[in-house]
């Protein structure tokens, strides 16, 4: 039982310690003293609002600034944005607010600060996310935030972090409380520290009312989407495609180089005992070359002249210091192809003879124009291979051009880049495969094979094996071809050693020279450097 006294004293106390207790509630529990603290209260409206009362302390002799950003990263070229209405602050401090930020000031004391967020809520499939950044942007360090929020409907999926920008720290506390509202608590945030609270909620709970704006970024615009990712997978198989098809259609040509050609045989036995001549497919010297390697090259047009003066139309003379004479010997008539009769206009024209040493440069268009013809007549190609090869480069160029321009579009105006930088690279594979676009016909492939054989009869032959009187006739004859695959040297050099005269070879018939020596040894040595300069007369 209380004495008098002891009750006077109790009631003193009472009296004399209400001040002091009321003055304690302002303050957050388990503030330190003298430092800034705040209590945030959200209630998520039925309008899809979010409404914040905070309630934040300042201690004496401090003058707090609190700039609250309402535009927010959403990823590489893209904000979040936020719009605060109705700001007001009870107690000493003033709020402004614009579109990219609301700066809030405070005066020592206990401020409360009360406003509205539209733009916190987003569809997220069979939710909807909830998300705002309910402390940070401060000047000075904030000792203790709480945070309690009330929703329409139960929130779950309740995330919150605290730290700096961009930080995963999570906030020391958050849960859902037994009244079913959730409850989040965070300690120490430092200037710039922020404190981010995000929930969802059922589909539908509220309207959905969040604004993402984009703009210009690079990481945007080549950032990896799924649009991107199907994009790109379609352009692949565009590719593959493409690629699979010039796969199919070089087939038979891949299969053809590498059969196992058996030799040709170029000369047979007539009814009458005589040599003739026959080679595959009767192809040309000047034909192979651009068979083969679906090009018209200097070397073709050398075999062609060649084989012009062992066919006795032209006649190849050797002159002192490395020169030749080449003299017209029979006109061209209809025995000769078109492109032969070019060569044959395009060495000699309209002179009786002309000096090699004074040919230069010699535009060769009318030639590989023909020929490229010939080979189409012939079916060898279904197309003119130059055509074919400079379409295709061409189209590549156009692709890789227009892939360009649609990139720049692209990051301008989306996230989608990276498909033009597909198609630049289908352009940039268009280019490189022109070289492949041609493709032969069968027979063209079987000429192949031919040729092949052709080839190894040349590398294999035997002058010994020839009948005497048919080795210079072979070794004419063959000459041409020889050139054209490659097989100079060694042709020279298994037929050296015929002797005119002396084993009743007879001599060259198309190709005249001064050294006194009947046999080939000199020619040998005087052929190849022939030929080389022929080639070089060629404007390429």
């Amino acid at each position: 039982m209380l004495t008098k006294w002891g009750l006077a004293v109790a009631l003193a106390g009472m009296l004399l310690g209400a001040p002091g207790t009321a003055a304690a509630q302002e303050q957050p529990v388990d503030a330190l003293p003298g430092a800034v603290s705040s209590s945030v209260h959200l209630k998520l409206e039925r309008d899809g609002q979010v409404s914040v009362t905070e309630q934040i302390n300042v201690p004496p002799g401090q003058h707090v600034e609190r700039t609250m950003p309402l535009r927010q990263s959403a990823g590489p070229g893209a904000d979040r944005v936020f719009t605060v209405s109705d700001a007001v602050v009870d107690g000493g401090g003033a709020v402004q607010v614009d579109s990219d930020n609301a700066h809030l000031t405070l005066q020592p004391g206990v401020s409360t600060l009360k406003y509205s967020v539209r733009g916190a809520v987003a569809d997220a499939g069979d939710l909807q996310a909830v998300r705002w950044q309910v402390s940070g942007g401060w000047n000075v360090p904030v000792d203790r935030v709480e945070v309690s929020l009330l929703s329409p409907k139960v929130p779950q999926e309740i995330m919150c972090l605290a730290g700096p920008l961009g930080s995963a720290d999570r906030c020391a506390q958050f849960e859902i409380t037994h009244t079913q509202s959730m409850h989040a608590l965070t300690y120490g945030l430092k200037p710039g520290d922020r404190m981010d609270i995000a929930f969802k909620v059922p589909a539908g709970t509220v309207p959905a009312n969040a604004v993402t704006e984009e703009y210009f970024s690079l990481a945007r615009a080549f950032s990896l989407t799924p649009a991107t990712a199907a994009g790109l997978a379609g352009i692949g198989l565009l590719l593959i495609g493409g690629l699979g098809l010039v796969w199919y259609a070089r087939g038979r040509d891949v299969q053809a180089f590498a059969e196992d050609a058996g030799q040709v045989e170029l000369l047979m036995t007539d009814s009458r005992g005589a040599i003739t001549f026959a080679s595959p497919d009767g192809v040309l010297p000047g034909q192979i070359g651009t068979v083969i390697d679906e090009r018209v090259d200097p070397v073709d047009i050398t075999a062609t002249i060649i084989d012009l003066a062992v066919r006795n139309y032209l006649w190849i003379e050797e002159l002192p210091e490395q020169d030749w004479r080449i003299v017209r010997l029979n006109p061209a008539d209809e025995s000769l192809r078109p492109f032969e009769r070019a060569v044959y206009d395009l060495l000699v024209g309209e002179a009786a003879e002309v000096q090699l040493s004074q040919l230069r440069d010699l535009d060769a268009n009318p030639v590989r124009t023909a020929l490229y013809v010939e080979v189409v007549d012939k079916q060898w190609f279904a197309r003119r291979p130059d055509a074919d090869r400079n379409r295709f480069w061409w189209t590549g160029l156009g692709v890789i051009i227009g892939g360009a321009a649609l990139t720049a579009v692209l990051a301008l105006t989306s996230s989608l880049a990276l498909l033009g930088i597909g198609v630049v690279i289908g352009g940039i594979a268009m280019m490189f495969s022109a070289r492949l676009m041609p493709a032969r016909t069968r027979r063209g492939s079987a000429l192949v094979v031919q040729v092949r054989g052709l080839r190894g009869y040349l590398h294999d032959v035997s002058a010994s094996s020839l009948p005497t009187q048919d080795r210079e006739t072979v070794f004419s004859r063959s000459l041409p071809y020889a050139v054209v695959l490659g097989e100079t040297d060694r042709w020279l050099e298994e037929f050296a050693e015929l002797d005119p005269g002396a084993d009743g070879t007879p001599g060259l018939y198309w190709y005249g020279s001064p050294a006194e020596t009947p046999n080939l040894q000199n020619f040998r040595r005087s052929f190849p450097v022939l030929v080389g300069k022929l080639n070089e007369t060629v404007k390429r």
